[in-house]
């Protein structure tokens, strides 16, 4: 079948990509012509692990290409999902004037029976609003063309999204036309071989259930840091608590971690678009307004306890802080809203020195950043040790689990290790000659044994 993809980011490319993987003939098209040059030479612009293999693989047997222009797309293809981006307002409601575009671009080429499909993440209504473009468009041509416009929001995590597209915990279908469904149907049947995992629903069903799933998510996030805080202040550890209440199977074990406060492209996003669609109706959500202003007090939370820690000491101007880790989660170069990322701006409010270092996201955050003579950027995780003061752990990234610490240390002035991840035993660190500090559970200092260690809550500002 002949798939139409517009927008050839994340979503875009993923999604592509593995259609054609499954034998589709797929086009992407992008307004961003420099982003098809590079992706026609075989460079990728995202870093998504097994991504750049299956695209070459898939452009070499002609099932995958990638354009600029809509109009022999449009033709050819019997679906057109949409997949740009739909940024964020100044009120937190998503922007759809990339969306807006292209319906209009593709109203334009309408030859025939087409289902429209929306992959970006859209405020409920959002169906309705694509069907007016459309058929506005085809009044101005003066033709009537059958069509379908239909809901399929995406559920990709980044860093695992070749997993999460191939093999899906369910594929969701918005729409009322019955023809369209059977053709989705059967485009999604290969993802379906060992399990039906394909819900049917009506486009506002669909839409709010994209929203849903991420204020979900976001909401356990947003709870095991703010308990965090009160295990700290009465001794209890946060590590401990997750696994008793995890093993419970009506909580379950996902996204219970508590850490430095969520990031990247949709969790913070989306649940303020979530707000901001309540807002015009009079419709109070505290619940969810309460996810992001517990979001935003954490990603403070490691800068005050490293300000307290130095403050204690040397000062922050005197200070050196390697910062491992960039990206706003791991297996990722997204820096999108990320921890680190806000970190880095309050430290150099305070005059340190930084060093950092990231396996993907250096490129990314050096554009994000700029030039600071107090920022420097490393080679691995060892150069970004050298005459530090400090260690943060800000990304969980697989080689930064088994460290050498010796050798960390060796290169080290100073030996205070923040483990915003709570990725290492507090005991076993201050053996090795740290004074750690972690999230949600008491510190452990090398010169003082666990038993006489201060509480995180003496760390934390007020």
């Amino acid at each position: 079948m002949h798939l139409l993809v517009i927008g050839a980011g994340y979503v875009g490319l993923v999604t592509g990509t593995c259609f054609a993987e499954m034998g589709h003939h797929v086009t992407c098209v992008d307004i961003n012509a420099q982003k098809i040059e590079m992706l026609n030479q075989g460079e990728i612009p995202i870093y998504e692990p097994g991504l750049e293999e299956i695209i070459r693989r898939n452009m070499k047997a002609n099932r995958l290409f990638f354009t600029t222009d809509y109009h022999p797309a449009v033709e050819e293809a019997t679906v057109c999902f949409i997949a740009v981006e739909t940024p964020m307002g100044k009120d937190g409601s998503a922007n759809l004037q990339y969306l807006r575009q292209a319906a209009t671009t593709i109203a334009q080429y309408l030859n025939g029976y087409k289902i429209i499909v929306n992959k970006s993440t859209v405020p409920v209504g959002t169906t309705q609003f694509v069907t007016k473009i459309i058929e506005e468009q085809l009044k101005l041509r003066n033709i009537e063309v059958d069509f379908d416009v239909v809901s399929n929001p995406e559920f990709l995590k980044e860093g695992n999204a070749i997993n999460d597209f191939m093999k899906p915990d369910r594929v969701v279908i918005g729409s009322n036309s019955e023809k369209a469904i059977s053709i989705l149907k059967q485009i999604y049947a290969p993802f379906m071989l060992n399990h039906d995992r394909l819900i049917v629903m009506d486009p506002a069903s669909a839409e709010m259930t994209k929203y849903a799933a991420n204020a979900m998510l976001a909401l356990r996030i947003s709870f095991m840091n703010e308990l965090s805080g009160l295990c700290e202040i009465l001794g209890a550890d946060i590590n401990k608590i997750r696994i008793g209440i995890g093993s419970d199977s009506r909580i379950g074990n996902s996204f219970l971690y508590a850490g430095p406060g969520f990031g990247g492209s949709c969790f913070p996003k989306d649940v303020r678009a979530l707000c901001a669609q309540a807002a015009p109706h009079q419709y109070d959500m505290p619940l969810t307004q309460a996810i992001s202003t517990v979001n935003t007090h954490q990603k403070l939370v490691l800068a005050n306890k490293i300000y307290r820690y130095f403050s204690e000491k040397q000062g922050m101007t005197h200070t050196t802080i390697a910062i491992l880790g960039l990206s706003y989660k791991p297996d990722t170069d997204d820096i999108r809203e990320s921890a680190a990322i806000v970190l880095i701006e309050q430290l150099l409010e305070v005059g340190a020195n930084l060093r950092l270092f990231d396996p993907a996201a250096m490129e990314n955050a050096k554009k994000a950043m700029g030039k600071y003579p107090s920022l420097h950027w490393c080679e691995n995780e060892f150069d970004a040790a050298e005459n530090a003061d400090a260690v943060v752990l800000l990304t969980e990234w697989k080689q930064f689990r088994f460290l050498d610490f010796e050798k960390l240390l060796l290169q080290m002035r100073g030996h205070a290790f923040f483990d915003g991840r709570n990725q290492f035993n507090p005991n076993e660190m201050s053996k090795l000659g740290f004074d750690y500090i972690s999230i949600g559970r008491a510190s452990v200092f090398a010169e003082e044994l666990s038993e006489n260690s201060l509480t995180m809550s003496e760390y934390v500002i007020k």
